[in-house]
């Protein structure tokens, strides 16, 4: 196995810490005969509990050795795979280094690791070639990814040769794209100073849909409508959502990242307090082949946090033009984002000559979002409308319409008033109790 590693030209970069390099030279020393009998089962053993670590957290099943061969495919990123997510198959001489290095994970797929269970006693190959994984799917911090990576498992192991194998793997890429940014939808910044790359996934995203969000018709649309120039390759604007608590302004923008993952959209959450890396994340982003949303949650300043003007620049005004594959949606309760003051109303106050300008430097924030969407609290009437659509998607709830709308008045009543959110934990509650009774 290390001799055919050791050809790998592009995707040489899985490391020399990564479970291939490491069960390679595990390999090396059983066929020179240079081992220690105990240490080479225990390094063994080491790489297969590090390879059942990748198959739990995505789900892998069946043969883990091909689940992981396809997952370094699917994960490596350089040249080739950068060039294949957005043609496809094409030519170039690169290619001839792509399927000598698909030859090598052929047999790589291929190969035999009886002789070494027989030498040393042992069967852990043969457990993980043949694996039922035994995993609730709420265990699985990926599955979406793990998904993609056992089609791509299944479709290398038909391949006959490395040209088959070729189409297979670009076809992939074609399809999903490569590396973090083509398997998973929603990116975090990471706070690791060692790390080399700012942005790590977020494995565990929500399954909500704009058909959640009962009611705001116009306001969906409208997100739904700049969302879709933005990937249409049109003019399109950032997004501000402001108004009232509960509302549904980020659930949203996450059910937009849902609708438009297929199409290409990721979504990368940013606080304010990470602002100042904004200028690294967009270098990480702006060469590749997708749609990006930079999403800011509950955004709001106090007179004395100064983060907004990182984001000021980024938006409008730096240097660096912003990417066209970059927007940026935010929500917030306040319109205007930073806190003001009647001493704002003034031109003049007693710490400043012309407070207008401060005024006028907050206003101008807001202003840099092209979209300006409004949720603002339901009505009485509208709130009990939300109750009954979301009562209906959950059948063990019996109630009639207005024992309902009776019930959802004594719950806003006690529990932070009419909104969207209100009527979703009270249908929580209610799903809840019917489900204990039902148990009972």
């Amino acid at each position: 196995m290390y001799r055919l590693i050791s050809k790998l030209v592009i995707y040489r970069n899985a490391g020399e810490d990564s479970i291939l390099f490491r069960l390679a030279d595990i390999c090396q020393k059983f066929v020179s005969g240079e081992y220690i009998k105990e240490n080479i089962i225990t390094d063994i053993y080491v790489e297969i509990n590090r390879l059942l670590d990748v198959a739990t957290s995505y789900g892998f099943d069946k043969n883990l050795w091909h689940n992981y061969l396809a997952f370094i495919l699917a994960m490596s990123e350089n040249p080739f795979t950068l060039v294949s997510e957005k043609v496809g198959a094409n030519e170039g001489t690169v290619n001839e280094f792509a399927r000598g290095d698909f030859l090598i994970f052929k047999k790589l797929f291929d190969y035999d690791f009886s002789k070494m269970e027989s030498v040393l006693g042992i069967n852990c190959f043969s457990i993980i070639l043949d694996y039922k994984a035994v995993v609730k799917s709420g265990q699985i911090s990926n599955k979406s990814v793990g998904e993609k990576v056992q089609e791509l498992s299944a479709d290398i192991e038909s391949a006959t040769d490395e040209r088959q194998m070729y189409n297979i793997v670009t076809g992939f890429y074609k399809k999903y794209g490569v590396g973090k940014f083509g398997l998973n939808k929603a990116f975090r910044v990471s706070h690791d100073k060692s790390a080399d790359k700012i942005l790590i996934p977020i494995t565990s995203t929500g399954n909500m849909t704009l058909d959640d969000i009962i009611g705001y018709e116009a306001q969906k649309q409208k997100l739904v409508e700049n969302t879709e120039a933005f990937l249409n390759g049109r003019c399109a604007n950032n997004v501000l959502l402001f108004g009232d608590a509960g509302t549904g302004k980020s659930t949203s923008i996450k059910a937009v990242l849902n609708m438009y993952y297929s199409r290409g959209l990721r979504m990368i959450e940013v606080y304010k307090h990470e602002f100042k890396d904004l200028s690294r994340i967009i270098s990480e982003i702006k060469n590749r082949n997708y749609c990006f949303i930079i999403y800011m949650d509950d955004l709001s300043f106090e007179e004395f946090e100064i983060e907004y003007k990182y984001l000021k620049a980024v938006i409008e005004g730096g240097l660096e033009t912003k990417p066209e594959n970059v927007l940026i949606y935010a929500t917030s309760n306040r319109r205007h984002l930073i806190r003001e003051t009647w001493s704002d109303r003034s031109d003049m106050s007693k710490d400043e000559l012309h407070r207008s300008d401060t005024m006028q430097e907050k206003l101008s924030l807001a202003a840099r979002f092209g979209v300006s969407i409004g949720f603002y609290k339901p009505s009485q009437q509208e709130y009990f409308d939300i109750v009954k659509g979301l009562a209906a998607k959950h059948p063990g709830i019996k109630l009639s319409d207005e024992e309902l709308c009776m019930e959802a008045n004594r719950w806003e009543l006690s529990h932070g008033g009419i909104s969207g959110r209100t009527a979703q934990q009270f249908i929580n509650h209610l799903a809840g109790s019917y489900c204990q009774l039902c148990n009972q």
